[in-house]
């Protein structure tokens, strides 16, 4: 499916064609949060205190993807509750810098999570992904990772990043990118390359809000 065909296209059919593409639903409150971080009109503030209680819906969602195991847990009377906890092995990755957005929403479910960076510049010649730093919890290979950046125009940033985690072993299956808003040739780019990679985003729309990291870290 080419990117033309990509771009008329509505969330249900992206989710048909993507079986590890997950759009969050629609509902009027993440409409009104994508309206408010698309209006060049905002306030910084206003922009940050959106941009982060979308971030939490992303976050919360993406948390859903990773592996749950069965409990038992007794209650303060006595009683046996049958229910779920995380399977140990979980951490975050941001692409610096505008991934570094969305590490405090990670950490404010999940509080002891680790989180690692990497680096990826755009060659001024070449315009090539390049990998500049990258810092991993040393066992990463054995966990599954979030990998956390909220704009994806090209794809081609994520890319280099998940070509990067998979030289450090972890498994294509193990990887959960958390996306805000995402163009149809990211979808393409990124689910072609890495099939078995769980992406999800709140809108693929042809036009990504690019202003996102100067505009949140206040250096527009």
């Amino acid at each position: 499916m080419g990117n033309a065909e990509l771009d008329i296209i509505d969330g249900a059919d992206y989710v048909n064609h993507y079986k590890n593409l997950k759009i969050l639903h629609c509902n009027n409150q993440i409409k009104e949060l994508q309206t408010i971080l698309r209006d060049r009109e905002t306030s910084r503030s206003d922009f940050k205190f959106s941009a982060d209680r979308l971030i939490r819906l992303v976050i919360e969602e993406s948390l859903n993807q990773l592996p749950f195991t069965d409990c038992k847990v007794k209650t303060p009377t006595n009683s046996i509750y049958d229910g779920l906890k995380y399977k140990s092995g979980n951490c975050g990755v941001s692409i610096v810098r505008s991934g570094e957005a969305m590490e405090q929403g990670l950490r404010d479910c999940c509080r002891s999570i680790r989180i690692g960076k990497i680096l990826v510049e755009s060659d001024a010649d070449t315009h090539e992904a390049k990998v500049v730093y990258a810092r991993f919890p040393e066992d990463i290979a054995q966990r599954h990772v979030l990998l956390m950046y909220p704009i994806m125009s090209t794809g081609n940033t994520v890319s280099k990043a998940v070509t990067v985690l998979k030289e450090h072993k972890v498994k294509e299956e193990n990887i959960i990118l958390s996306n805000l808003f995402c163009t149809p040739a990211a979808v393409q780019t990124v689910l072609e390359s890495f099939p078995k990679l769980k992406m999800l985003t709140s809108e693929v729309h042809p036009v990504a809000p690019n202003h996102f990291g100067q505009k949140y870290f206040g250096t527009d």
